[in-house]
């Protein structure tokens, strides 16, 4: 079990900022689908949390219908768990963070060739 250092930012709850971690780890496929995920006492470890904080991140993506218990067995990935976190994603993205980007690009006269050619 290899720990991920990170450094939590105090401007959010360390929970939301561990369920961000999680939902990259999806999208990156670090966490695929249909397959387990660490238990909370795992989870907790690997990022050097409270194993109460672990168990409120995953309690988000299971109400959030990303993950599942599986009687038993632990937590798993859902099936297409990835395509929602996409599709969600992007829309946050294009409302939230590309306005901004997309000003800044503007102001500072770059388009997406000048982008892509560096």
């Amino acid at each position: 079990m290899k720990k991920r250092p990170h450094k939590w930012n105090s401007h959010h709850p360390i929970y939301l900022q561990l369920m961000n971690e999680l939902i990259g780890g999806i999208l990156d496929r670090r966490y695929p689908e249909g397959e387990m995920l660490p238990s909370v006492r795992q989870l907790a470890e690997i990022y050097d949390v409270n194993p109460l904080t672990a168990a409120k991140a995953y309690k988000e993506l299971a109400r959030d219908g990303l993950i599942e218990t599986l009687r038993g067995e632990g937590l798993v990935v859902k099936p297409s768990a990835r395509a929602t976190l996409l599709k969600t994603e992007r829309a946050k993205f294009l409302k939230e963070e590309w306005p901004e980007l997309h000003k800044r690009l503007t102001r500072l006269e770059l388009d997406l060739k000048t982008l892509y050619s560096e």
